[in-house]
């Protein structure tokens, strides 16, 4: 009798057991659902911060000019320093600084009494030996005067009348002529004052033509010739640009430095710059219309001429051949077509075929934000 109690004991156990372990797989089937999801999404966000953000570049097409640039100072077409060419006491100085001369103009008076005197007493030899001279040749037809002594008179006369005509010119210098037309720069007296000869007193720059030399390699030989546009954009006038042209080229090479002088005229005159003023120069030597071009950023630094290019979401290096350069620019030959994207920001972090997403130009986000703004503000204002 007790064999069917322990059978039936022991099935109940069964039972409990197998209503356990269904219980226990139901309830792990339930939450494994949630955490093969989370798992799932944790995946896509691992594989979303793997991808690296960068700024990109459309390749397209726009004029791009070959030049040559280069700095240099604006330098006056023609400089004058007036000096001094006699002594004495500045009676009167005429012009002042910045003020425009023209050639022959007086602009300082110094004491002439002295060299009057000069002239009046080499006047009066002069004159004495020429009445001598003229009573030497009407004696001597009558044999009374040697024509020896008429000779020496002579020769004594020309003399004296050489040294009337130095204190002539002597006395002209007390009045102090500009040789050139321009402007006087800078003046070193003052009524009063006491000149020495040859003492430098005024310097006169002619503005009207302006130039700018600039020492050129020697590989740009046979690209620049005179007659080429150049550009100048001067440090002291920012945000404007002014135009002028190759004036002349050196016909030899310096064989220490291996570079040329290559000057630029511009017309001073008809624009704000004045001599002394520093500027970048760009000489346009040729231009194409419809260059393929993108920024030089997205140039790769790492050696031959590359780019990274971005296609579905990856990037590829591309080698790329380059032709000629304008500002931020630089055109692409070969190796890219007009629409394709490249990297301008973030290259660093770049391998070939490494995941990126392309992100906007910070700018025009800022712009989109402030422009999103805007109503909110008003609205917040009206509340």
């Amino acid at each position: 009798m007790s064999h069917p109690t322990f059978l039936s004991g022991r099935r109940s156990g069964i039972c409990a057991a197998a209503l356990l372990i269904s219980t226990s797989l139901l309830l792990g089937g339930c939450a494994a659902g949630p955490n093969s999801e989370a798992k799932a999404a944790e995946t896509k966000e691992e594989k979303k911060v793997d991808a690296v953000p960068v700024e990109v570049a459309v390749a397209s097409h726009r004029a791009v000019a070959a030049s040559y640039t280069g700095t240099a100072a604006l330098e006056p077409r023609a400089e004058s320093q007036v000096v001094a060419k006699t002594s004495g006491v500045a009676l009167a100085v005429l012009v002042e600084e910045g003020q425009r001369v023209s050639a022959g103009q007086p602009l300082v008076r110094l004491d002439p009494d002295r060299a009057r005197l000069a002239v009046a007493q080499s006047e009066a030899q002069m004159r004495k030996l020429e009445n001598n001279y003229q009573r030497a040749q009407k004696l001597v037809g009558q044999q009374m005067v040697s024509a020896a002594d008429v000779d020496q008179l002579r020769y004594d006369l020309e003399n004296v009348r050489a040294q009337y005509r130095l204190a002539t010119l002597e006395l002209s210098y007390t009045t102090v002529v500009a040789p050139i037309s321009g402007v006087i720069a800078t003046r070193s007296i003052k009524t009063g004052n006491f000149v020495q000869i040859n003492t430098p007193i005024f310097r006169i720059v002619d503005n009207s033509r302006l130039e700018a030399t600039l020492n050129v390699p020697e590989r740009e030989l046979a690209t620049l010739r005179a007659g080429q546009p150049v550009t100048l954009a001067a440090d002291a006038l920012p945000g404007q640009s002014f135009t002028g042209s190759v004036d002349r080229i050196a016909p030899v090479v310096d064989s220490g430095s291996g570079t040329f002088r290559v000057v630029s005229a511009f017309d001073g005159a008809a624009h704000a710059l004045q001599p002394g003023m520093f500027g970048r120069i760009r000489i346009d030597y040729d231009q194409r219309a419809d260059a393929l071009v993108v920024p030089r950023l997205a140039l790769l630094d790492d050696g031959e001429p590359a780019v990274f290019r971005v296609r579905e979401g990856k990037v590829a290096r591309v080698p790329v051949k380059l032709g000629y350069a304008e500002g931020p620019w630089v055109e692409i030959r070969d190796g890219l077509a007009a629409g394709d994207q490249v990297v301008t920001a973030g290259k660093v972090a770049l391998r070939d075929g490494t995941a990126v997403q392309v992100i906007a130009d910070p700018k025009a986000k800022a712009k989109t934000v402030a422009a999103a703004a805007k109503p909110a503000d008003k609205a917040g204002s009206k509340q």
